[in-house]
């Protein structure tokens, strides 16, 4: 099948940057994808890189506002499976979150990025409070989805935890910076992350320049064998289109050997931290 990882930039004008991602999900359907998928915060500016001040809840809107709607209608429409990351507001708190929309529009749940970063132009804990979502697996007409947002990628547990939920693909909405990470590092990850759990990986990343950032781009999509299927371009926007076969996931090392060989019982309790 045909998944869409959609690589745009953002400006200041939230109503634009939708319209333009709309537009993409209408390409995306047309060029035969089934799924299409988001960076991070891909729809407004990244906030996290100038330190909070005053209220920043007030840049944040609700999983029913009008962003969401705006896809729900959209995806149905079209028949794509669609996983978004927004700024969420629910009451006082504020999430780094990631919704997921069936082919038919319902939205099926909500992915809240549950480990926050802080540092220069990340200036996340001031924004984000931490996810109480966990790792869910969302079983949509594309498959079972994971999504892993952006810092949450860095955890192995966190991966692992969607393969043993049964994730035969993991979306990952990122914002990564020109340079922030040595090239082959920033994409290994990501390679064996698949590898060690059997599935597919699809990380889209934020793209462009902004005030203190210039986001990369290079968003890209891994098989369970590690291997790169697609790459985006450097510094521009994209709709990559990637053809993947979540049969192959069966016949990984990790399916075949890792997770039968698994012994919990002897670590549960270290990976706790108790």
């Amino acid at each position: 099948m045909k998944i869409a990882v959609i690589q745009q930039h953002a400006t200041t004008d939230k109503q634009a940057n939708v319209a333009r991602g709309l537009a993409a999900l209408e390409t995306a359907a047309r060029d035969g994808a089934v799924l299409a998928c988001y960076s991070e915060l891909a729809f407004e500016p990244f906030h996290p890189q100038h330190p909070a001040s005053g209220d920043v809840s007030a840049l944040a809107e609700p999983i029913d506002g009008p962003l969401v709607r705006a896809f729900q209608e959209k995806a149905r429409d079209v028949g794509i499976v669609v996983v978004l990351n927004f700024y969420e507001r629910d009451g006082a708190r504020t999430y780094d979150s990631s919704p997921v929309i069936d082919a038919d529009g319902t939205l099926l749940g909500i992915t809240r990025m549950i480990h926050i970063t802080d540092y220069d132009c990340f200036h996340e804990q001031g924004y984000y409070t931490p996810g109480d979502t966990g790792a869910p697996v969302y079983h949509t007409r594309a498959g079972r989805i994971g999504v892993a947002i952006c810092y949450d990628r860095h955890f192995p547990e966190y991966m692992r935890a969607l393969a043993l939920a049964g994730a035969d693909l993991v979306i990952v909405p990122q914002a990564g910076t020109l340079g922030e990470w040595p090239a082959d590092l920033y994409e290994a990850e990501m390679r064996v992350a698949a590898f060690q759990n059997g599935y597919y990986t699809a990380l889209c990343n934020r793209v462009g320049r902004e005030e203190r950032l210039v986001f990369a781009g290079e968003s890209f999509v891994c098989g369970p064998d590690g291997v790169v299927t697609a790459r985006a371009a450097q510094g521009s926007d994209e709709i990559l289109i990637a053809d993947i076969d979540l049969a192959l996931n069966a016949q990984s090392h990790a399916r075949q050997l890792f997770l039968k060989h698994r012994r919990p019982e002897l670590y549960a309790e270290w990976l706790s931290g108790r």
